[in-house]
């Protein structure tokens, strides 16, 4: 027979099933000598002994299967009548004997503290923090029974369904056990974190503290004290006005009682005191290996551990390869990408910088490294060095002004100071990096000066292709681990062989941008020069994504006028858009116009930069919502008259600022508008050409995983997508390799959970999250503040988009998003303003917003969460501001 009781001396982590997270904590923590209140649980087969005596238990899990977890109010009736019918029940004798006989061991004059412990509790992925309930201060025979059985019930409380629900733990998977533990009166408790919570330092522990039983301060009644230690080192301390106290009656209980004045503002804890805890916090750190959420109380002198639990919001960290300090720049907030990717994304796109590094093929050496499912890059050594700091600080404030913030603010700490740079390793970078770096100077200065800019655009156009083509040609002359081990070669030459190709037209567009802007300042001034730049910058000849949104346009207009196809595309079955088309009028000719567009952009879509990301050429139907926005809110033809203008207001900026210069200086001036109008309008082609080759790549790969499903390695091509080039090369060439068991499931949940972590725009060694701030012009009170990067102001009804596949927008409405890519220039044309959350003035949605015309403001902190649809928004994109006029 199954022990329905377990005391603490005989459990350990090993345990878990039987007693919860909680239960198996106490367990292990006690074997190993903590200074934990003795006790025992009630085991989870005492709890599936109890359920089993209901008749009606069945049919409550097959109500409960059938809820969503955001369907509060049915989640709350059903629980209720679960939680009214368990208590209803008579605990079973033999159950009820094992405890009682238990309880009289421990002491049954004593007092205990009765808790929750389910199985799926105090996990290193989901900490299940107070959803069951728990009961303090129990008295007696009688009490100590209805706690446990009141503890059995609680697994049904209206958070705790809901909880399990959106985390997808089964209801009938995940048991109860019960702690039973020696009520410990203290004078002194509170929660101690083995690493930052707030700012995820993993060297820094956090002490929260106030009088009583914690209880007052879970239950936020209380401000507690914060006490922070480093290095057995006091940093900080933050002392709270704890007004209350929650304290034990000794007939059992608790009451809640005002604090004396003098005792409110007192430090909870002496400065020893302080230290005696973080020192034992951090040694339970090391026993469990990881970091550690700690509840713990002082009473009669001497601390008591009370609970230990991993944290499990801490952003994990990127490999490295020795103890230095490092600073890891988010990737994704450069790439307008901030959602996580899966493993062979970040694996492909990590050999693109192995240029840099001696040895590539250490995970660990990469500029580009993996954590939380984003990529970040290490320039720890290069910000060491004074000016490559101040040129990367530049380009990292036209792209995100707060992630330059953050970065300016990591470089100015104590730990950073300390990065050397040996002169040799300076030498060795150099040798390496100067056959790529000099030649690409060169040729942005011969662009500059000498090359005609109205044919660089051809040019590039025709390079491209033409490197396609070869790609496309080399790979189809190849199949399994050689065809990848080809692609791996080509992301590792992709820079030297082909983006040095492009760059120098955008080196050249930013050098003439700079001495333009420098020179117009001179000669109109700043607030003049500022407008005339933005006049220059609209409907740049050659902006590929530029042309894309046009031809986007041309598309809607193809559709526009046929009702019919119109109202297909409004209602289309996604499973079957394609073949549907031929069935409506005019669908034919749509669709002809159509793979013409996707022959040229199909290997685009929102978050492109991630081989794994669904392109257009792959399901068409993602661009639907953006043709019908166009509908909606444009006029026929009205894209093309809009650009057009633009050309023409360019034009006659050019002219008048000609006209203010004589003969000598206007030579110069006209060359450098004709470069900075057609090298900038090159921005985004080497972009456009990485996109393109990782189409081509991904397709390939797909076809070596049907190679894979079919001799039965993989059940499915799309579970590539959660290996690393290496697994594939590994699995492609050697018959007998084999994944481990449940890997592929295992990632999947990972990057489920990944979605859930907060991305940082910079991450440092010490696990520190820094987000910055964006310099602010300061706005109207209560604002929203950012960076403007499109002139302008307009008022309109916000749209919140997450994500442009879903979006439809309609006459009027603001775009706020997370961020923009390309994948989003669709959307560009039915916006009146834009929102975003992350970016700079040089990023994609800054650039086409200054094309189109649309006044935008970015790098506004939590906008998808404080603007919701249907809110009455002022966009001021002259001085960086949203204002929420009306709340919908």
């Amino acid at each position: 027979m199954e022990p329905y009781v377990l005391d603490f001396s005989e459990i350990d982590k090993t345990h878990l099933p039987y007693v919860g997270g909680k239960g198996a904590n106490l367990g292990e923590m006690t074997k190993a000598g903590f200074p934990v209140p003795q006790g025992f649980c009630v085991s989870t087969f005492a709890y599936q002994a109890f359920l089993q005596t209901s008749s009606e238990m069945e049919g409550f899990f097959d109500q409960l299967d059938g809820l969503r977890f955001d369907d509060l109010q049915q989640i709350s009736e059903v629980a209720r009548q679960i939680r009214v019918h368990l208590s209803s029940l008579n605990m079973p004798g033999d159950i009820k004997d094992a405890i009682i006989a238990a309880w009289r061991s421990t002491g049954d004059q004593k007092s205990f503290a009765v808790r929750s412990s389910a199985t799926a509790e105090d996990l290193p992925s989901a900490s299940f923090a107070g959803q069951q309930d728990t009961f303090l201060n129990i008295v007696g025979q009688e009490p100590l029974l209805k706690a446990v059985q009141d503890c059995w019930a609680s697994l049904f409380t209206d958070r705790a369904v809901s909880y399990r629900a959106k985390n997808g733990f089964g209801h009938r998977t995940v048991y109860l056990s019960v702690v039973i533990q020696e009520m410990v009166f203290p004078q002194v408790s509170g929660i101690l974190f083995t690493a930052d919570p707030v700012t995820g330092h993993r060297h820094t522990v956090s002490i929260d503290a106030s009088y009583g039983l914690g209880e007052a301060l879970v239950a936020g009644l209380v401000t507690a004290d914060l006490y922070q230690v480093r290095a057995g080192r006091i940093i900080h301390k933050q002392i709270s006005k704890k007004e209350l106290a929650i304290f034990p009656l000794p007939e059992g209980g608790t009451i809640t009682h005002p604090l004396p004045f003098e005792r409110q503002e007192a430090q909870a804890l002496t400065d020893e005191q302080i230290l005696e805890l973080a020192a034992i916090g951090q040694q339970i750190e090391n026993h469990y290996g990881s970091e550690q959420d700690i509840e713990w109380a002082f009473a009669d002198d001497q601390f008591f551990i009370l609970q230990s639990r991993p944290i499990t919001s801490l952003f994990p960290l990127p490999a490295v390869a020795d103890t230095d300090f490092h600073v890891f720049i988010n990737f994704g907030y450069i790439q307008m990408m901030t959602a996580p990717m899966k493993p062979l994304g970040i694996s492909l796109l990590s050999n693109v910088t192995d240029f840099l590094t001696p040895t590539p093929a250490d995970t660990a050496e990469r500029v580009l490294r993996e954590a939380g499912g984003r990529a970040f890059a290490d320039f720890s050594k290069a910000l060491s060095l004074p000016p490559l700091r101040r040129r990367i600080l530049k380009l990292m404030g036209g792209m995100d002004a707060a992630m330059a913030a953050a970065l300016a603010e990591t470089t100015n700490r104590q730990e950073f100071q300390q990065i050397t740079v040996a002169p040799k390793a300076v030498a060795r970078t150099v040798f390496r990096m100067a056959p790529h770096v000099a030649p690409v100077m060169l040729k942005a200065g011969r662009n500059l000066l000498f090359s005609d800019p109205a044919k660089a655009n051809k040019k590039a156009i025709i390079f491209i292709n033409r490197k396609v083509k070869e790609h496309e040609n080399m790979l189809a002359m190849l199949s399994g681990a050689e065809r990848i081990r080809l692609i791996q070669r080509n992301m590792r030459n992709m820079f030297p062989d082909i983006l040095t190709k492009i760059v120098p037209y955008v080196i050249a567009g930013m050098l003439a941008s700079g001495k333009l802007e420098k020179k117009l300042k001179q000669k109109f001034g700043e607030p003049e020069a500022a407008v005339l730049l933005s006049k220059l910058y609209k409907s740049l000849p050659g902006n590929v994504t530029t042309e894309m949104g046009i031809e986007l346009g041309d598309l809607a207009d193809e559709a526009r006028s046929q009702p019919e196809l119109v109202a297909y595309l409004q209602s289309f079955n996604k499973g079957h858009f394609y073949e549907g088309l031929s069935d409506v009028p005019g669908g034919d000719k749509f669709k002809l116009r159509l793979e013409r567009f996707l022959s040229i952009y199909g290997s685009r879509c929102a978050g492109e930069i991630d081989i794994t990301k669904t392109r257009w050429a792959e399901e068409p139907a993602l661009l639907v919502p953006s043709i019908i926005s166009h509908i909606q809110t444009t006029a026929p033809g009205e894209h093309r008259n809009k650009f057009y203008q633009g050309e023409l207001d360019a034009e006659e900026t050019c002219r008048y600022i000609l006209s203010q210069y004589n003969s000598i200086e206007k030579r110069w001036t006209a060359r450098l508008l004709k470069a900075y109008r057609n090298f900038m309008g090159m921005r985004e082609h080497h972009k456009f050409a990485l996109i393109r080759l990782l189409y081509l790549y991904k397709r390939a790969m797909l076809e070596d995983a049907r190679f894979l499903v079919e001799e039965g390695v993989l059940k499915k091509t799309e579970e590539i997508f959660y290996l690393s080039l290496e697994e594939l090369i590994l699995l492609l060439e050697n018959n007998n390799a084999v994944l481990k068991k449940g890997i592929i499931e295992t990632r999947e949940r990972k990057h489920q959970l990944d979605h859930k972590l907060q991305s940082p725009r910079i991450l440092t060694s010490d696990g520190e999250m820094l987000n910055g701030r964006p310099a602010s012009l300061g706005g109207p009170e209560g604002a929203l503040n950012g960076s403007g990067v499109s002139a302008g102001l307009v008022e309109g009804t916000a749209r919140v988009v997450l994500n442009p596949e879903d979006a439809q927008l309609k006459p009027g409405e603001i775009l706020v998003a997370p961020f923009t890519d390309p994948g989003w220039t669709p959307l560009f044309t039915s916006a009146i303003g834009l929102v975003t959350e992350v970016g700079g003035m040089m990023t994609h949605g800054s650039v086409v917003a200054r094309e189109y015309g649309i006044p935008a403001v970015v790098g506004v902190d939590g906008a998808t969460q404080s603007i919701k649809n249907g809110d009455r928004l002022r966009v001021d994109g002259t001085h960086g501001f949203v204002e929420i006029l009306h709340r919908e």
